[in-house]
């Protein structure tokens, strides 16, 4: 159990509405141990493979530069403002 609210029922909710297959959880540094719980629980909760950015990120704009070439559905990024962009034409 977290001491933080990721709002797990808002990430499986969008997970299993746009049938998202393979989702990338981009998380800060203070987060990333967070992942030990949310990914169990958000692939049994789901039909997606959950994969983790552990490389240090500046923000939501600073989307890996190998998000594409995983063939990421969609991605999930911690700790920012909300922020929309489709991963497609990145």
């Amino acid at each position: 159990m977290s001491v933080y609210d990721l709002e797990e029922s808002k990430i499986i909710e969008k997970i299993i509405s746009g049938n998202y297959k393979k989702v990338l959880l981009q998380l800060p540094d203070g987060l990333k141990t967070e992942v030990e719980h949310l990914v169990p629980k958000l692939e049994k909760e789901t039909n997606a493979s959950i994969l983790v950015w552990y490389g240090t990120n500046f923000g939501a704009c600073d989307l890996p530069i190998s998000v594409q070439a995983l063939g990421v559905d969609l991605v999930i990024a911690f700790g920012h403002n909300k922020y929309v962009k489709d991963v497609k034409g990145w």
